[in-house]
């Protein structure tokens, strides 16, 4: 275990990996040779091109072949191909970085060799990536998102940039909002998160994973505070229960109730000239309209189905059966259960048909608020950034002054 020392910053790694290109990446470089992954790594970082004449790293099979030779392409080839082509060895550097700053590997002899901890962070040992995390700002990173669920990036960025003023060695905008970018990314890849177009939200893993961090000495401005962390929960247990009262609400709503509800909403995403259609002759439709693709405008045919039950092919095709009565060229059903295998195989044939099913469909009624809305929870925190910036200390611990970065 890496002890904390209270000169050492957290959020030191600037090129944060997914944990799963590092366990990829120990599991390559076990029984290499030092001198030859740092080799590697010059190898590929000095063929860099020109604005004028960039370098395309995009297939590793080709030019792993034309840019390197011997032990060198051996080396990047095995890190290609043991990843079952995932990580390419152009951008290694990061986990290296990571592995020889954590210690996931041991280095016997100028030799890499795999040892007790990087085992446990390959098993998955809690206590192991929890230590991760923390050096790595992740627990803060889960609070700010818990805090704002669902939220964009942009939402949380002030906060973040401000956190690492007061912890980090970083100092500029732009490493800022990478760091950013590169831990969301990790934490998504976990399941810790999860990602709706551009909006984050914390899941009950991640809340567990968070809570686990109340209290830990090694997490100590990582993490937040005891009570924050009930005010989360609280937070978080109350939009469950908001959620399925939301959800019985619809389902308690008239067939045609139903369906001018889905209007509204289809009016607040901006959806044109939207109908619902006379029940005696609509052909299965429940709602048309218009909506803009670029310049063309087309119409697109909406089949309500208020039910939780599982829907089938036969419903799907009936739809695309009936776009050409109404001169139509796309079609969604949207539904409040769930969608069988067949139909969602069925939905891609052409014309494609768009399928929302209860969840993403009670996803876009919270993103564009209509029938329930977000109400913001204010929390106070004291600003470690201004006494780290004034005064020279962060929770009575003194800090390093930033030096010059430079950024990848």
């Amino acid at each position: 275990m890496i002890e904390p020392d209270k000169r050492t910053n957290i959020v030191q790694a600037p090129i944060f990996p997914t944990y799963t290109d590092i366990g990829f990446a120990i599991r390559s470089l076990d029984g290499e040779p030092l001198r030859r992954v740092r080799d590697m790594i010059n190898a590929v970082s000095e063929q860099t091109g020109t604005p004028q004449s960039p370098v395309d790293w995009s297939d590793p099979d080709t030019w792993i072949m034309e840019r390197l030779t011997g032990d060198l392409q051996d080396l990047a080839r095995k890190v290609w191909e043991d990843s079952k082509k995932t990580l390419n060895p152009r951008y290694l550097y990061g986990c290296y970085l990571f592995i020889n700053r954590l210690k996931l590997l041991d280095q016997d002899g100028g030799v890499y060799q795999l040892g007790e901890r990087g085992r446990k962070f390959l098993a998955g040992d809690e206590a192991v990536l929890r230590e991760l995390d923390a050096v790595e700002g992740l627990p803060k990173l889960l609070s700010l998102i818990a805090e704002r669920s669902p939220c964009k990036r942009g939402d949380i960025l002030p906060a973040w940039s401000d956190y690492l003023k007061a912890v980090s060695l970083f100092a500029t905008p732009k490493t800022f909002a990478d760091t950013l970018r590169r831990r969301l990314l990790n934490l998504a890849e976990r399941g810790l998160v999860t990602r709706e177009g551009n909006f984050y939200a914390i899941t009950e893993t991640g809340l567990y994973w968070l809570k686990g961090f109340a209290g830990s000495p090694e997490s100590a401005v990582a993490a937040p505070s005891s009570k924050r962390s009930i005010v989360m929960e609280a937070a978080i247990s109350q939009k469950d229960e908001e959620l399925k009262a939301f959800k019985a609400r619809l389902m308690a709503l008239e067939a045609v109730q139903f369906e001018h509800f889905v209007k509204e909403l289809l009016d607040a995403m901006d959806y044109e000239d939207v109908r619902v259609t006379k029940r005696s002759h609509d052909k299965g439709v429940d709602v048309v309209a218009n909506v803009h693709v670029g310049i063309t405008e087309i119409v697109e045919m909406v089949q309500v189905k208020r039910t939780e039950n599982t829907i089938v092919r036969e419903i799907v095709d009936k739809l695309r059966g009936a776009l050409p009565y109404h001169k139509a060229i796309r079609g969604s059903i949207i539904t409040l259960g769930k969608f069988a295998k067949g139909a969602i195989d069925g939905a891609l044939h052409n014309p494609p048909i768009t399928l929302v099913d209860g969840e993403r469909f009670l996803k876009l009624c919270i993103k564009h608020q209509v029938g329930i809305k977000r109400s913001a929870v204010e929390i106070y925190e004291i600003d470690e950034a201004f006494f780290a910036q004034k005064f020279g200390m962060v929770e009575d611990e003194e800090i390093v002054p930033a030096p010059n970065e430079s950024d990848e």
